[in-house]
């Protein structure tokens, strides 16, 4: 602490880190609502939001301490703490502080491709999220029941911008694209007439569901994109505030409270915060951080 002090004495506010995503998808502008909220409520602390690869990267940070609070999918969740060929052994310090809103895959085909069914886009050139996403992750199981594969695949490891701009340009042939609804990049492509959304058959929603439990499926509704007028059926994962859990009850109480009552300062970050559902910590992935179960139990 005596090094930490400048000559005049003052020590520095400590800061908590929270890892959250592309600028361009909903969890950085999200998390940055988020640390500018609990910054003015917490005078003893500084919150900042930390732009990365996303979910998997959060959790993976998170694990090995180099951030505080982290948005994270569920399936990234469920794999990590449990162990998986890509998390490697469990990482079982990982808790759950609060749940968020609920992503969608969006299935993307460009307007010059044929392709009606996700089991099309063999041979295709396919974004499937940016390297070490949430997203994916979501890309390699829904191929994977439709029997593909990345290697099946030109697999292309895109941002959101990316994916829009590839599809106007025909770089690519389609996108695998697990967000919130509405999604800017989204009603960009579908509204200029570069994509088209495809649907999910029920057949294929039962098997994810059946192999990962911790996913379900979802709908986004018709005219949620002006040009899209039909429902589209396709699979949903929810995604969650992650804390290890040495984490401070404070710091956990202090989200809650943002997330419960004063939800509005985060709802100009993105609409999906109307989505956000405390109803959802019954479905939670892996255990609860003690200060979210002392928070739950006192009756908030």
């Amino acid at each position: 602490m005596a090094s930490a002090c400048g000559g005049d004495g003052y020590a520095p506010v400590p800061v908590v880190s929270i890892g959250t995503g592309s600028p361009a998808g909903i969890y950085h502008p999200l998390g940055a609502a988020l640390a500018g909220l609990l910054s003015l409520a917490d005078s003893t602390r500084s919150y900042a939001a930390e732009v990365t690869g996303g979910a998997v990267e959060n959790v993976i940070r998170l694990a090995a301490g180099e951030i505080d609070l982290a948005f994270a999918t569920g399936n990234a969740i469920h794999e990590a703490y449990f162990g998986s060929a890509e998390f490697g052994e469990p990482m079982e310090s990982l808790r759950i502080v609060a749940p968020l809103y609920p992503s969608f895959t969006h299935v993307l085909v460009s307007a010059e491709q044929e392709a009606r069914l996700v089991s099309d886009l063999k041979d295709l050139r396919v974004s499937v999220g940016t390297p070490a996403s949430g997203a994916e992750q979501m890309s390699r199981r829904i191929l994977e029941v439709h029997g593909l594969t990345f290697e099946d695949v030109d697999a292309r490891y895109l941002t959101l911008a990316e994916s829009a701009t590839a599809l106007r340009d025909r770089s690519i042939d389609a996108a695998l694209i697990s967000a919130g609804y509405p999604l800017a990049v989204v009603s960009e492509a579908t509204d200029r007439g570069d994509a088209r959304m495809i649907s999910i058959e029920p057949e294929r929603l039962r098997e994810l569901i059946a192999r990962y439990p911790y996913l379900a499926a979802g709908e986004i509704p018709a005219a949620t994109y002006p040009s899209v007028a039909e429902p589209i059926q396709t699979a949903a994962v929810l995604n969650w505030v992650l804390a290890p859990e040495r984490l401070s009850n404070d710091v956990v109480r202090g989200v809650l409270t943002v997330v419960t009552e004063a939800r509005e300062g985060l709802e100009g970050a993105h609409e999906t915060v109307g989505q956000m559902d405390l109803d959802h910590f019954q479905d939670a992935p892996i255990p609860l951080h003690p200060g979210t179960q002392e928070w739950w139990i006192m009756g908030r």
